[in-house]
């Protein structure tokens, strides 16, 4: 299949992002200059002003390549890409962070992967040859690997990286997964790429750098920690 003849509609959830939205918006603009897209902004009543940064953007870039499409107030991840999935236009779907811990950067290689396999998912990986972790701490590196270690070892998902949240789906296979997830917040990615393995979906991964958020506090805390374990348990139990 020829990019050319693709759309890529990528999903953007914020809340409190004024500080990132421009950046990442400039960046995937300046990655993808070949490329059919548009950026679906899922902002969720960020009382920092994220949307009026987003509606001065539309006017630089237009309406039709900059979609604002916000909520009155945080609703979870999870239905933020439903609501999003709802204005895609696109054959293919990018879901990634507004944080800059996603570098846009990484967004040809997701495509050129997914040419080149014919993956109907294409996931960053940061626990492979050429993927890392910058600026977390010890504890962080070691939370983090030691959950994919833990979920690698009970669920056999065939996949380095289960918490990531930087992928590329074609839109059809993302709206089949999505619809059968029931998690919210830090195991709702696990729960998405466990479930597209259990119902044999084409998954290839692309090695990526996670940068620790430049603008903002981290969302991740112990509660956090608690829900994916229980979380884990679950899909333990029903995949």
């Amino acid at each position: 299949m020829d990019a050319a003849k693709n759309k890529y509609s990528i999903i953007v959830p914020t809340y409190n992002e004024r500080l990132n939205i421009a950046l990442i918006v400039y960046l995937i603009f300046k990655h993808l200059r070949d490329v059919d897209f548009e950026i679906i902004v899922v902002d969720d009543g960020s009382p920092d002003g994220t949307q009026e940064v987003v509606k001065k953007l539309q006017t630089l870039y237009g309406e039709d390549r900059i979609l604002l499409r916000p909520r009155p107030k945080k609703l979870g991840l999870g239905t933020a890409y439903i609501h999003g999935l709802k204005h895609a236009s696109g054959n293919f779907v990018v879901i990634m962070d507004a944080d800059l811990s996603h570098h846009p950067k990484y967004l040809p290689s997701f495509i050129k992967k997914q040419l080149e396999t014919g993956a109907s998912i294409v996931t960053g990986t940061r626990y492979v040859k050429g993927g890392g972790v910058h600026g977390w701490n010890l504890i962080r590196k070691l939370t983090s690997r030691g959950a994919n270690v833990l979920a690698q070892t009970l669920l056999w998902p065939g996949v380095s990286d289960l918490t990531g949240s930087f992928r590329l789906y074609q839109k059809s296979v993302l709206e089949d997964v999505i619809s059968s997830c029931v998690s919210k917040g830090y195991v709702f990615q696990m729960e998405m790429i466990v479930r597209a393995s259990r119902k044999g979906y084409h998954i290839e991964e692309v090695p990526i750098t996670f940068v620790d958020r430049v603008f903002g506090s981290s969302k991740l805390g112990g509660s956090e920690i608690v829900e994916y374990l229980k979380g884990l348990v679950y899909l333990l139990m029903t995949t």
